[in-house]
């Protein structure tokens, strides 16, 4: 692991009095004084400018199926070069990647690569795309932009895996690069994001909005934890606030496994996830699949008239017959990028 001795100053920022400063580039807006930080941990005010202190320091760079992100309708049968630096701007009692995510006030450490380099090694290793992923990627955004705006020019598609607080003036910079985005929304409820993650669903809704505006392709995922957000109504307000936005929006319900902070709680049982799936059929969502639950959930059907399009197992995409986005069999459109894969 490395560090870098000089800073990277952010251009996401608003100068306060006596030294003070608005970070801008999610939803917390967090105020910052002189030698502190924003919730995040890698944002820091220095003489009253904002430094980003995790610039190309990459914490995880991996080669993961496009559905582990998970994205079922972008491209789906290919391979995303991964990455991610130290830190996060939420404080999720259920994260499952806390030993990066949650740094605190340790120091920001990581392998530094140009973003040059990454974009020739995505390419070599013939990956699709690059997924911003692992920790929130609006608390790396200059890196994800200059990495993103490199990797367009030579074909490659750029992804968000995040919590949704990215703020409206990072989306509007995102349109540059950002192709598609895979968008957490754990609860319908203020209480919970408060108790659970130290955010607000407010600033998630505004995010995914944010994002829609922009253009963006989402997929939605929500972790059912037991007790936290498995109530009927409350499972019931998500899928309509997605169909809301449209039916044609996948939404992965994801089984939630002990770890972090809540190593006590029970796994999300079966009878559950079924539960949340009727419930987005109920409310008219078109794609509704089943997360960490191996088995037919994993599928894609036409909404018409429900032939079989895509065949996963896990990760792995077994066959593909949705050919330029048209269902073989009746001809409508699905929502999503898709291509004829070699083989399927």
């Amino acid at each position: 692991m490395s560090t870098r001795s000089e800073l990277f100053e952010s251009p996401f920022y608003e100068k306060l009095d006596e030294n003070k400063l608005r970070c801008t580039l999610c939803n917390h807006r967090c105020v910052i004084v002189e030698n502190k930080k924003g919730i995040c941990n890698v944002r820091k005010n220095v003489g009253g400018k904002l430094y980003s202190l995790n610039k190309n320091l990459f914490i995880a760079i991996n080669i993961d199926p496009i559905e582990k992100k998970p994205l079922f309708h972008f491209l789906p049968g290919s391979f995303s070069f991964s990455l991610a630096t130290m830190g996060c701007n939420f404080k999720c009692r259920f994260c499952q990647n806390h030993e990066i995510s949650q740094i605190e006030e340790r120091e920001v450490v990581g392998n530094f690569f140009e973003s040059k380099e990454i974009v020739e090694k995505a390419i070599e290793e013939g990956c699709s795309s690059i997924s911003y992923t692992y920790t929130e990627p609006t608390i790396f955004f200059e890196t994800a932009y200059e990495i993103g705006v490199l990797a367009r020019n030579k074909g490659l598609k750029n992804i968000f895996v995040t919590n949704g607080y990215i703020s409206k003036e990072a989306t509007l910079k995102a349109k540059e690069f950002l192709n598609a985005a895979n968008v957490d929304l754990k609860s319908f409820k203020e209480e919970t994001y408060k108790k659970y993650c130290g955010a607000t669903l407010k600033g998630v809704l505004e995010g995914i909005d944010n994002l829609l505006e922009a253009g963006c392709f989402i997929e939605i995922t929500t972790l059912i934890v037991p007790g936290v957000n498995d109530g009927e109504d409350e499972l019931r307000a998500i899928a309509k606030f997605i169909a809301s936005r449209s039916k044609e929006i996948p939404w992965h319900i994801s089984r939630f496994f002990p770890n972090y902070k809540m190593e006590n709680c029970h796994s999300t049982p079966l009878p559950t996830i079924e539960k949340a799936f009727k419930i987005g059929k109920e409310e008219g969502l078109e794609y509704v699949y089943k997360g960490n639950v191996w088995g037919e959930g994993e599928n894609t059907y036409c909404p018409e008239c429900g032939a079989l399009l895509v065949e996963r197992r896990g990760f792995e995409v077994l066959k593909n017959l949705v050919d330029n986005g048209i269902c073989f069999s009746c001809g409508k459109k699905i929502n999503g990028f898709f291509r004829r894969q070699n083989g399927f």
